[in-house]
């Protein structure tokens, strides 16, 4: 598998991310947040990241002012170890925006479908699906293979 086909599969695979954002004293922030990414009609088209966030949540509050933030998603630890820097791990810089309820029935089934038991709260008012949209892919695949890339060479 290439690189940029390891990153895609992670990204597609992820079901939680740690979550940076800035707050307003411009310092970093960060979450854990769940996951789940359109897989879209193209394998090869690029996946867009899809979260549920409360408005409550200090991320979401730090999001609404400043949509500029990262996400970092990594294999499961392989092989008998467990050693976790032994994982691939993908590092997305992006953009993040709500989607509006009402308009947002595809990503919220999507979401939904990665994460039954979300089901629960996904309903209650300060809750809302926003969308990642990736700038920049920054690679970790083991020793020596590190790769940035841009969202369309994902």
């Amino acid at each position: 598998m290439t690189d940029t086909g390891l990153a895609k599969s992670i990204v597609r695979a992820a079901r939680s991310a740690s979550l940076g954002t800035i707050e307003p004293d411009g310092g970093p922030f960060v979450s854990l947040v769940t996951v789940a990414a359109t897989s879209g009609s193209d394998p090869e088209s690029v996946p867009t990241v899809l979260m549920l966030l409360s408005g409550l949540a200090r991320h979401t509050k730090n999001l609404n002012a400043n949509a500029s933030a990262s996400l970092l998603l990594a294999e499961a630890p392989s092989g008998t170890s467990g050693e976790p820097l032994a994982a691939a791990r993908v590092t997305l810089v992006g953009t993040v925006k709500k989607l509006e309820s009402g308009s947002d029935a595809e990503a919220r089934a999507v979401f939904l479908d990665a994460h039954p038991s979300a089901e629960l709260y996904a309903g209650f008012g300060d809750f809302a699906i926003y969308e990642f949209s990736i700038t920049t892919a920054h690679l970790v695949a083991g020793f020596g293979r590190i790769e940035t890339v841009s969202a369309d060479q994902l």
